[in-house]
């Protein structure tokens, strides 16, 4: 039988996922936005806890909405108005990673059987933040079975107006050697990013195939041809599937030996303003989105 834990005291908020015989488990920060902080399938660990590094820093596993990545300046118009978002990336000037990395989320339902353990959470926007005036409300299922993880993405617009939006996830994935690891993704167009990450163009992009990490410095984003991002390490082969019909893939890789971002997002850096990507949600409508971590421990 899978189990699930709400473990709450002075120092953390987490939710703990675990199966019949805690060879797999999934970690879920309430109060960082229900990010997902360690994710261990078979008994090999994909995901862990970052340290040294800060949630704060890193946007470790965290939800990117209403924008994936970067705003620059934090200025956009939409519809005619302009907005401006808080800068909170002071060195860039950029606002990043959207507005509820830090929220609280809270529990609406759960459920473990003998297959899976799932787990939905909720975020209520009632407030209209600075720089993005509209109510929204964001649920997060996540589900853990044998194969590894899912997450459903609901987003719901609870204002009177419409209001642009991208979506992305940041999960860092360990290796125990990542110049051994190779990613495997279907793309032949990169964005050139400017020396604030902000999208300029877009260029041809000639694969690698496997595309080898060795010792290269990531900081890259891809347009993808299809929904699926492979991943191979000395230790486990994994996939990320995703259900969005628009695509995008962003490796990076932080100071922190071993570790990699490999982000999907349905949108680029300042989608708002060069619209790649860019969606609307109407009022009282809803957006749902799937991603799927599939994982094969050797």
């Amino acid at each position: 039988m899978h189990k699930i834990e709400h473990i709450k005291d002075s120092q953390s908020n987490h939710i703990k996922l675990t199966n019949s015989n805690t060879s797999s488990y999934a970690k879920i920060a309430l109060n960082d936005g229900a990010s997902l902080q360690e994710l261990c399938i078979n008994n090999t660990v994909i995901i862990e806890d970052l340290s040294p590094l800060q949630y704060s820093d890193m946007y470790a596993s965290s939800i990117l909405f209403p924008f994936a990545n970067r705003i620059k300046d934090g200025f956009y118009t939409y519809n005619n108005q302009d907005y401006q978002l808080e800068i909170n990336q002071e060195e860039e000037n950029n606002a990043i990673h959207g507005l509820v990395y830090n929220k609280t989320f809270k529990i609406l339902n759960k459920n473990a059987s003998e297959n899976e353990a799932s787990i939905q959470l909720e975020y209520e926007e009632l407030n209209r933040p600075k720089g993005f005036p509209f109510t929204y409300t964001i649920r997060l299922n996540y589900i853990l079975n044998k194969d590894g993880l899912k997450l459903n993405v609901l987003l719901e617009n609870t204002d009177s107006k419409a209001f642009p939006f991208t979506l992305g996830w940041h999960p860092y994935f360990i290796s125990k050697n990542l110049y051994e690891s190779s990613l495997e993704f279907d793309s032949n167009k990169k964005l050139i990013l400017d020396d604030k990450l902000i999208t300029t163009r877009v260029k041809d992009f000639k694969n690698e195939e496997p595309f080898k990490v060795k010792n290269k410095t990531l900081d890259d984003c891809f347009i993808l041809n299809t929904n699926t991002v492979k991943f191979t390490t000395p230790s486990y082969d994994m996939e990320i599937h995703t259900s969005s019909s628009e695509t995008f893939l962003h490796l990076f890789t932080p100071s922190r030996a071993n570790t990699i971002a490999i982000e999907p997002m349905t949108g680029v850096s300042d989608s708002f303003n060069n619209k790649i990507g860019l969606q609307i949600l109407e009022p009282k409508k809803t957006y749902s989105l799937d991603w799927e971590i599939k994982c094969h421990t050797k």
